[in-house]
């Protein structure tokens, strides 16, 4: 079954597998073939998204279990469709319901799953030696002890003794509680925590543990197992182990032969040991798996993409045994793309002057990062420096670097990996970690200084230390137990990609505010806009491969919906209009207290941004109801900023005040509010701006579907999608109306035809018609976008820069593809429609191949003909006559 377009569904206990079975006629008829579900497997209870998972082997019930999965699959075959699902590998929940973290808790070292979850048995401290540190208190051990927050309970259901702490349950050691033949009520009465006596027994209860219950406040310093990211509740599995590979993918991998799941995305690949080589298992063992699937299938090549953040400049090379990423990298190019280029010093100037700051992205970046490895990171960063320490000690030749020494040169490295990580083994690194390597080490080198000639050859040490070369003397022949230079590059390998994703992702981009269309997973804000030249070059690599990648817009991950980022990125086009507006807001009277200093006038300038960028298409600035809920939405996305920024609060040490008087300068913005003056004028610059940044979007839709690459929609975008980062973005889906438009289409192609919605656009079914049609000739023309080549086509005349324009062909078919880019000013002409004003073309015109001169090409979207000049020419202000986008097929 050929993977031609997938729609991702967020599942959860209010939506399970048995509503999504309800929507399947709903995407079949809008041309998608394939479901992209989030994790099914058991998660915590009451998950939102899966990730959070107890048990690999079974299906969440919470979803409706297994019955529920057959039925959704039975369904998409009968629909011609087939699904595939999200995987996490990597993490699972410290969560009472895990039967593993449950074991280990109880059993320890001894457990039959000590080794399959991540945890340092022997961490440097004495206390937690052969213990689990689990930093789940709200507060202090000794005060949520003194005050009953710890409890010994039974379980009447389990039959055992337990402990409850802050609501959570925790087992107890075979033999560590002496009954003597006493009543569970009288065992109970002797560790009653509200008296002294009874205290001091259950504290020696607790020491008689395998576990040691902490402050949440302690991992960052001391935890001694790996989390995901900085997320205690997420605990580290060793995937790269026989055994629990097989455990981890036993569901899945059947699931796959039984011909009930067409394909993967991996999560988070890059927090595994040994990504490579685990995608190489992984592919392996869904190819041997494919003869196994019933009928047809059993010819399908299994379908496998990764969740990879790429670095600016990065790609997945051959060693990646993939299809490709999940699409953020194409996110971040077909956005870039339609930004200004021309708008970035304008752009970069003002916002330095609100923020007081003129440094570089880069440096932001290494700022955050030295914080994250000081107050969120320190213990993997101790656990890095202590197998450095190590590996140093082993040999004669280096057991002088001192830690202290070792850690001051490490820092440095960390600070500096441009990238989420590097994949080197003990037999070395490739050519392409190798030049990484190569431009990381020039610049510790400069941030070193050239007289510190110790720290330098510490550096090259640790280049080749981390590089997987020889950590031995060559003179002496001393041998290094392997396993510490292995356990070294794991450390490292493991760090740097939480770190990159801490510092740049939910520290940077809520501190730099140039332009927050640019702020987004993986983006690089240093980065505004890319040439044309630049996206057709990415579109022929991605042709040539990766042309089973997944093309992505928009995710459940994503800090701002895909139509508020293409309006946004007007902005770019018209930088000093902008900036005035946008210091006229900073400087209103009547609407609250100005920006006190640098930091708070930034935190305004972005919440102006998200107003102005979010303001939902048909809600009027007089509706109160409307507005309500619009502040309630802004105000949640607002305290998460403050708090990812860790400026003027903190996830750790939030400053309520402050929150709540960033609220209030919200609120006041609603009718009756002192600063409702200030809304009407922010209201009108949304307007204003928001035709063009539909063309944007229309734009940045025909480019997902037809580019090389397999094109993903996610939940209910169809529509206009103005939403905020999670939970806002994952919010119900109303399909009742999606399926109402959608019906309502084949009718009114049969009438006026598509070009009839531009008079409502507001609604959102002009955008779901673009993506219907296209998606429609994907599905008619399948190896044209699957297997056809891609070239980029020549276009001349004064605008020639304000379009894209390509071919995808296989034999004898052919389609072209023109979006506009950049043509904001050309846009609405006072009618408020996203149309292009078609004297502002000119003379500009695509520039066909020979063979179609005066040839006439079908226009899938508008339903009319486009004559081809005898010159050879398209001319632009003919083909977006009646919709600003154009997919032309040859007959």
């Amino acid at each position: 079954m050929m993977l031609r377009a997938t729609a991702r569904l967020q599942l959860h206990a209010g939506f399970t597998l048995r509503d999504a079975c309800e929507q399947v006629p709903y995407y079949a008829r809008l041309g998608v073939s394939h479901f992209y579900a989030s994790p099914i497997s058991r998660a915590r209870p009451g998950s939102t998204h899966g990730y959070d998972v107890i048990d690999h082997s079974v299906v969440s019930p919470e979803l409706g279990g297994m019955a529920a999965l057959t039925a959704l699959v039975e369904r998409l075959r009968a629909h011609g469709m087939g699904l595939v699902l999200d995987i996490v590998p990597n993490h699972m929940a410290t969560h009472a319901g895990n039967a593993w973290w449950w074991d280990v808790l109880q059993h320890g070292a001894a457990s039959a799953y000590a080794a399959w979850l991540d945890i340092d048995w022997r961490p440097p401290d004495p206390d937690l030696a052969g213990k689990v540190m689990a930093p789940f208190l709200a507060d202090p051990y000794g005060q949520t002890l003194a005050g009953g927050a710890i409890q010994l309970v039974f379980d009447d259901a389990a039959g055992s003794f337990q402990i409850e702490a802050c609501g959570a349950r925790y087992p107890l050691a075979p033999g560590s509680l002496p009954a003597d033949g006493r009543e569970a009520r009288e065992v109970l009465a002797l560790y009653d925590s509200s008296q002294s006596e009874g205290r001091r027994r259950l504290h020696e209860l607790l020491e008689r543990q395998h576990y040691r219950l902490a402050w949440w406040r302690c991992a960052a310093d001391a935890i001694n197992w790996r989390r995901f990211f900085e997320v205690s509740e997420l605990i580290g599995v060793r995937v790269e182990q026989q055994a629990v590979f097989d455990a981890v993918h036993e569901l899945p991998l059947r699931l796959f032969a039984e011909g009930l799941v067409d394909g993967l995305r991996v999560d988070h690949v890059d927090g595994l040991a040994e990504p490579l080589a685990y995608c190489r298992q992984l592919y392996r063992e869904l190819r041997q798996r494919v003869a196994q699937r019933p009928g047809a299938l059993s010819g399908d090549a299994p379908w496998l993409v990764v969740e990879k953040i790429l670095a600016n400049g990065e790609t997945l090379g051959e060693r990646w045994e993939v299809d490709g990423t999940s699409g953020y990298d194409f996110m971040d190019q077909a956005a870039a793309v339609l930004h200004d280029p021309a708008g970035e010093a304008a752009l970069s100037a003002h916002w330095e002057a609100l923020a007081q700051d003129a440094r570089p992205v880069r440096e932001l970046v290494h700022e955050a990062r030295a914080l994250m490895l000081r107050r969120h990171f320190g213990a993997e960063r101790k656990g890095l420096l202590r197998a450095l320490s190590r590996l140093a000690r082993a040999s004669a030749y280096t057991r002088d670097w001192t830690p202290e020494a070792i850690a001051r040169v490490l820092d440095e490295l960390l600070i500096v990996f441009p990238v989420y990580r590097s994949y080197a083994q003990p037999f070395g690194r490739d050519e392409v970690d190798a030049a990484c390597f190569a431009k990381v080490m020039d610049q510790v080198r400069s941030r070193l200084g050239r007289d510190s000639r110790r720290e330098q050859a510490l550096l090259d040490l640790l280049d080749l230390w981390l590089g997987g070369g020889p950590a031995a003397s060559a003179e002496d022949g001393d041998a290094v137990v392997p396993g510490l230079q292995a356990e070294a590059i794991r450390r490292f390998q493991q760090l740097t990609p939480p770190l990159a994703a801490k510092s740049l992702e939910d520290t940077v981009f809520y501190r730099y505010g140039r332009l927050l269309s640019r702020n987004e997973v993986g983006s690089d804000p240093a980065v505004l806009a890319i040439s044309s030249e630049a996206f057709h070059q990415r579109n022929l690599w991605r042709a040539s491969c990766a042309p089973r990648s997944l093309l992505a817009t928009a995710t459940h991950d994503h800090k701002r919906g895909e139509d508020l980022r293409a309006r946004l990125a007007v902005l770019s086009e018209m930088p000093q209009a902008w900036a005035q507006a946008s210091q006229r807001w900073l400087q209103w009277p009547d609407s609250g207290a100005p920006p006190a200093g640098a930091a708070q006038a930034g935190e305004r300038y972005m919440l102006f941004q998200t107003l102005v960028g979010a303001w939902p298409l048909e809600l009027a600035v007089d509706d109160g109801a409307g507005l309500q809920r619009y502040a309630e939405r802004v105000v949640q996305w607002q305290t998460k900023a403050l708090r990812e920024a860790k400026i003027s609060s903190g996830w750790f040490e939030p400053d309520l005040e402050y929150e709540q008087d960033s609220a209030q300068f919200v609120y006041d913005l609603m009718p009756g509010g002192r600063g409702h003056g200030l809304l009407r004028d922010i209201e009108q610059f949304a307007r204003g701006i928001a035709p063009a940044g539909a063309v944007n979007s229309l734009a940045q839709t025909l480019l997902r579907v037809c580019s090389p690459g397999v094109p993903d929609l996610y939940q209910g975008t169809e529509f206009w999608d103005f939403s905020l980062v999670d939970p806002d973005n994952r919010r119900a889906v109303d399909y009742a109306t999606r399926q109402a438009a959608l019906d309502a289409l084949d009718a009114l192609d049969a009438q006026a035809g598509m070009p009839a919605l531009v008079g409502s656009w507001k609604d959102g079914r002009l955008k779901q018609a673009v993506l219907a049609r296209s998606l429609a000739l994907r599905r008619d023309l399948p190896n044209v976008f699957a297997f056809g080549d891609y070239f980029c086509l020549p276009v001349l005349g004064a605008h020639s820069g304000h379009v894209l324009a390509f071919l995808r062909t296989w034999q004898d078919r052919h389609v072209f593809v023109l979006v506009p880019r950049l043509c904001s000013k050309a846009v609405g002409d006072g009618n408020g429609l996203p149309m292009i004003d078609p004297g502002f073309w000119g003379d500009t015109g695509v520039v066909l191949p020979r063979r179609y001169i005066g040839a006439s090409l079908y226009d899938v979207l508008g339903g009319s003909r486009r004559q081809c000049a005898a010159d050879g020419v398209l001319r632009l202000a003919d083909v977006f006559a009646d919709l600003p986008l154009a997919l032309l097929l040859a007959d």
